[in-house]
């Protein structure tokens, strides 16, 4: 393939999430801008060109939380189309925990707050969020 076919080609958007786990709560962001503004959402967003995933979703969390955050493992690859509607995109999801920093929104998020586990199913969540919540922790007790 010539590379102006591989240029002019469509292709996802490649995009993190992190689940940030702090004892029995997850931390959650309230997004600042369409689409899904004013919903819950997992802190996360587009990997930048030459970034790896795992160091995007530090970035990410940190940027939106003030959180520094240490990936504990890769929990899921969400990629169904749309799941985002901007286009298509595909998400690398990491269970993470806090390794430092102050809670605080920034930069996509108008707020950030934890939220105990088992209240998630109240809360109106961007995207696919309440699916990518529900593969972690419903899985997770069954094992």
């Amino acid at each position: 393939m010539e590379s102006k076919n591989f240029q002019n080609s469509k292709f996802p958007k490649l995009t993190v999430d992190a689940i940030i786990k702090k004892n029995n709560s997850v931390v959650l962001i309230k997004r600042k801008n369409e689409p899904y503004k004013n919903f819950w959402a997992l802190p996360g967003g587009f990997v930048e060109y030459n970034e790896t995933v795992e160091h995007a979703v530090i970035r990410e969390a940190r940027e939106e939380t003030g959180l520094d955050v240490k990936i504990l493992k890769l929990t899921g690859v969400y990629s169904k189309a749309g799941r985002d509607p901007r286009g298509h995109t595909v998400s690398v999801v990491f269970l993470c925990s806090v390794a430092g920093g102050n809670l605080r929104a920034d930069t996509d998020a108008c707020d950030v707050s934890e939220f105990n586990i088992n209240s998630l199913k109240e809360l109106k969540l961007a995207f696919d969020h309440e699916r990518i919540l529900k593969d972690v922790f419903i899985s997770k007790k069954s094992n």
